[in-house]
């Protein structure tokens, strides 16, 4: 048994679609670890529309953040509020 965790290659957009609900609040940190490291400024994280779960997760974990300067809903054009923008310090 492979017990490695998955390596995912991290970009300024990071799709939420293929993580289970239970594991968003641990991905989207180490996610956001991970970008703050790699000097990373502005990000994308889409998590969809639904009915707002998977937003409120992600957007607690940024408010608790403490290089997160700020988050929005992304344009209309790149998700709207199925998509947060992030900017980082």
């Amino acid at each position: 048994m492979d017990d490695e965790p998955v390596r995912i290659p991290i970009t300024d957009v990071f799709d939420l679609h293929s993580v289970p609900p239970r594991d968003v609040k641990g991905v989207v940190e180490a996610y956001l670890e991970e970008a703050h490291k790699l000097g990373f400024r502005a990000l994308r994280i889409i998590h969809g529309r639904g009915i707002g779960v998977q937003r409120e997760i992600v957007r607690s974990v940024l408010a608790k953040t403490d290089f997160v300067e700020s988050f929005r809903d992304a344009p209309a054009e790149a998700g709207g509020w199925g998509a947060t923008i992030v900017d980082l310090r």
